[in-house]
């Protein structure tokens, strides 16, 4: 009986089925973000895979932070993306993201704001969103 070879597939953290096919062409620059969804999910996905230097790739220059901002205390357990909004050069995302805090579960509830400049899109700054 023949062998048949079984490749395994790592799923995107973002929800996508691969990683290679979905955030980690993005990841690995052999693809841009060609909305600002896209970015976000790539950016989330970042965050879970702790990749400091895509996260820091993708923030726009006058927002983005001088420290670190992955926490490897943090274990990201899923996302849901809400709302996507775009007009022109300028988008928004809103998006809930759960995690676990030291065993306890949490909720992050964004609106992300986005900006393309010169064909790619940046992550700009987002606004918290309560209960």
């Amino acid at each position: 009986m023949a062998k048949i070879a079984r490749t395994l597939v790592t799923p995107c953290p973002c929800g996508g089925e691969s990683l290679a096919d979905c955030c980690g062409r993005f990841h690995d620059g052999s693809a841009i973000a060609q909305t600002a969804e896209q970015l976000m999910r790539s950016r989330y996905s970042a965050y879970v895979l702790g990749n400091e230097a895509y996260l820091q790739a993708s923030w726009h220059a006058d927002s983005r932070p001088k420290e670190v901002v992955t926490d490897a205390a943090l274990k990201w357990l899923g996302l849901e993306v809400r709302a996507t909004e775009q007009n022109g050069d300028k988008a928004t995302v809103e998006f809930v993201a759960r995690c676990r805090v030291d065993g306890r579960g949490q909720r992050l509830h964004e609106v992300s704001r986005f900006v393309r400049e010169d064909g790619r899109w940046f992550y700009v700054d987002g606004s918290i969103q309560e209960k």
